[in-house]
């Protein structure tokens, strides 16, 4: 018997961002250290069937020209998580629903199996950027202007809805799915006659949408690691996200992950030392404010008068070697490998159920 950690790395799944989590799980294939951990990768296809695949990470690796797709073909299906044998600890690499989102943490807690990552009420929270703002803003820590938009809202009363977005907000305002990432069906719309449009595409991705109010500012980001038996959270320096506005209008999917001269990333951020603190606190503060476990990257908007916004914090951010999470840490002296070495030992020393 191996006495190396086994770890179950689960990727792909069911929501839009697909793609994404296959390229997260094959920057983690090359750097996990195979002399200390054995690694089972586990891709799940869009239907949701589970598949134990090759350790070939080139196969999941994301291109302008191609995005990576998890198909019952890629290895050997399984149906429970037994058929893996025993499992020290998973690593969700999954974004948006039906992963992130505390639906794969509740199958993991309530299969007594170690995980890396949030719980099921951080994820869930950490997702629905609706409940996001309402904790966030509960615990005191700023917030931007926003109207929410449930499903019975818009079928029952669409003109009100329209109405109040125009009353509480200013243009140009942002709309987005409320529980979807990687940018996908966001959209900004600076005129009112286009708002209609801009939220069917969103519920395309998803029935209940958010429209916030458009923040002039910097966008400024941070990186939090748990903190070890129990102690406070750790933050990187700052990173900026620097978008060609000639090009693009805003980070979109396009930016993000297709184009490599629409925006870049800055890590550190060029910052005075003290809007530097006030992000690196915050980034803390709305950790521990949705009780979030082990990573989670917040963003915020620093405006022009110095004042610093939450935006949004993600539970399972990018982690590939270049995505921002990772090179802010990579910033603040941390590397990849090891990076992920931390996350697995933070899972390891976390028992599940209520904690």
């Amino acid at each position: 018997m191996s006495d190396k950690v086994r770890v179950a790395l689960l990727f792909g799944g069911r929501s839009g961002e697909h793609a994404i989590s296959a390229a997260t799980a094959a920057g983690v294939m090359k750097a996990i250290s195979r002399d200390k951990y054995d690694v089972l990768p586990v891709g799940i296809t869009r239907e949701g069937q589970w598949v134990l695949t090759g350790g070939d990470a080139d196969r999941w690796e994301l291109t302008s020209s191609k995005l990576p797709e998890v198909t019952t073909d890629a290895g050997t299906s399984i149906a429970t998580l037994a058929e893996l044998g025993d499992v020290d600890v998973v690593f969700p690499l999954m974004h948006g629903p039906f992963g992130e989102d505390g639906t794969i943490q509740g199958l993991l807690e309530l299969a007594d199996v170690r995980y890396v990552g949030s719980g099921v009420l951080a994820s869930a929270v950490g997702m629905d950027k609706h409940y996001m703002k309402i904790v966030f803003a509960g615990h005191g820590l700023p917030v931007g202007p926003y109207v929410a938009i449930t499903p019975r809202d818009w079928e029952r009363r669409q003109d009100a809805v329209l109405a109040e977005i125009q009353e509480r907000l200013t243009f140009p305002v942002f709309v987005k799915p409320a529980r979807a990432g990687s940018s996908l069906g966001v959209r900004r719309v600076d005129v009112p006659s286009d708002l209609v449009e801009a939220i069917e595409e969103a519920r395309f991705h998803d029935p209940k949408v958010l429209v916030e109010q458009g923040i002039e500012g910097r966008e400024i980001e941070c990186a939090v690691l748990g903190g070890r038996q129990g102690g406070e959270p750790r933050t990187s320096v700052p990173g900026e996200i620097i978008v060609d506005h000639d090009q693009a209008d805003f980070y979109d999917f396009e930016a993000k992950y297709l184009s490599d001269t629409e925006a870049r990333t800055e890590a550190p951020a060029d910052l005075p030392d003290e809007i530097t603190k006030r992000v690196r606190d915050l980034a803390a503060q709305a950790f521990d404010a949705i009780g979030a476990e082990g990573l989670a990257r917040v963003d915020t908007f620093v405006t022009p008068q110095g004042e610093v916004v939450l935006n949004e914090i993600n539970t399972m951010p990018g982690f590939t070697p270049i995505s921002m999470y990772s090179q802010m840490w990579e910033a603040s002296g941390l590397s990849y490998t090891d990076l992920v070495d931390e996350l697995i030992q933070l899972a390891l020393e976390r028992d599940t159920g209520l904690r």
